[in-house]
């Protein structure tokens, strides 16, 4: 299966309004604030502390797009 056509049907998928629904729940708000919290920390960690800021915007961006706060 080519790149495309991956994108093409996770397009696709997205668009279903239960997923919507499930990706602005209580439950992957949570879920989505552990994940990022470990993944912002490791990238701190790897990067010594440089792009602290640009590593908690990019966290802070995916919040946003996951979950209900």
């Amino acid at each position: 299966m080519a790149l495309d056509d991956i994108t093409k049907k996770a397009q696709e998928f997205l668009k279903d309004n239960k997923v919507k629904d499930a990706l602005k729940s209580e439950q992957a708000e949570d879920i989505s604030d552990k994940l990022l919290g470990s993944v912002a920390d490791a990238a701190k960690k790897v990067t010594g502390g440089k792009f602290d800021e640009q590593i908690d915007g990019a966290r802070d961006a995916a919040d946003k797009a996951v979950g209900n706060e």
